[in-house]
Order: C-alpha cells, then sequence, then structure tokens
C-alpha cells in the first residue's frame, strides 16, 4: 500500500457514495469494469493513467479530487504493509509514513538504522527542523561539527537546513521516528 493509491482508494469510494451510485452504475459511466472499480476501492489495485482518465472523465471530477489526501480523519498506517522508501541494505531502511504532500507542513518517516549502518541526509532547505524520537537501540545523530547520543526515551529537535547524519554504532537495531517540518 501507498499513500496515493490509498487517497484514490478512498476517494473514488467516497465519490462513488456521494452520488448515490453503485459499482455497477460507476462502471457503466465510466467504462471500468466493475471488478476493477472494487479492487481500487479495496487499494488491491494501483490504476493507471488511463484507468484514473476514464473515471475523472466519467464521473466528471478532477483529477486531484482522486489524489488528495481523504477528509478521513484518521488514518492507520502499518510499515510492514509499506515498500521501503529508501533501502539500502546492512545500513538503513527508510518508510515515509505521512508524506508532506498531505499537508504541506508536516512529514513523518520511520527509520531503521542497523548496526554499524549510516545514513547521511541532506539539507531540507530553509526553515526546516525535524524531531527525532527513538523508538529501539541507540542513535547518534551528527549536525555541523556537533553529535548528540540519543536513548530510546529520549527525544531531540534540530533545525535541518544542513546535512545530518544518523549512525548506529550499538549491537542492535536503532528505529526511530522522525518528523520532518516546514515552518
Amino acid at each position: 500500500m501507498n499513500y496515493l493509491s490509498h487517497n484514490i482508494s478512498v476517494n473514488l469510494q467516497n465519490i462513488r457514495k456521494s452520488k448515490g451510485m453503485s459499482l455497477d452504475q460507476v462502471a457503466e459511466q465510466t467504462g471500468v469494469s466493475k471488478s476493477m472499480l472494487a479492487m481500487i476501492e479495496r487499494d488491491d489495485a494501483n490504476p493507471s493513467i488511463g484507468v484514473l482518465g476514464k473515471i475523472i472523465s466519467g464521473l466528471r471530477i478532477s483529477l486531484d479530487d482522486l489524489t488528495k489526501s481523504p477528509t478521513d480523519d484518521t488514518y492507520l498506517v502499518d510499515v510492514s504493509k509499506l515498500e521501503p522508501t529508501k533501502d539500502v541494505p546492512g545500513q538503513y531502511r527508510v518508510w515515509t509514513c505521512f508524506p508532506i504532500a498531505d499537508n504541506s507542513i508536516l512529514e513523518i518517516y520511520r527509520i531503521e538504522v542497523e548496526p554499524g549502518g549510516v545514513y547521511r541526509s541532506g539539507a531540507h532547505g530553509e526553515h526546516t527542523r525535524e524531531y527525532i524520537s527513538p523508538i529501539e537501540g541507540t542513535l547518534t545523530i551528527a549536525v555541523g561539527d556537533r553529535t548528540w547520543t540519543l536513548s530510546d526515551t529520549e527525544c531531540f529537535r534540530f533545525e535541518s537546513d544542513r546535512a545530518h547524519t544518523y549512525s548506529n554504532t550499538g549491537d542492535k537495531k536503532a528505529v526511530f521516528i522522525s518528523f520532518f517540518l516546514a515552518y
């Protein structure tokens, strides 16, 4: 599952229901099979641009209506069902749990750094701040010429407008959540 296919899934179902349409009616109006529409609504399909074009044309909606973040107040992310955004075997893995595209202000990542692993991150630009909350293990963060070593009972904040590094000098995996804020 990824956030874009999830958005399409939720939004298509909400649009269909708000129009009082059945899957059969949407299939007839869009030219997309009922089974494909059902798969999209269950988030079991990653529709092609052509299929999305048929849906937006047939329902007379915009692409943004399908892809924007749903207005639902709740959203559960199961990292075990996500593909990592970045994956360097033996070093680190990064999952984007909530992308900044959802709200233009905040992005949330889950990051795992293997023992001996190093994850180098570039600067995120002016007016950016990162908040780190370790879940497991010990994490060392280097920002400029300063370093901090965090345990799973500590949280850390820094201006992320410059390059920074996450390293794991411990003997077990370091797992942490990174909250990235644009202000």
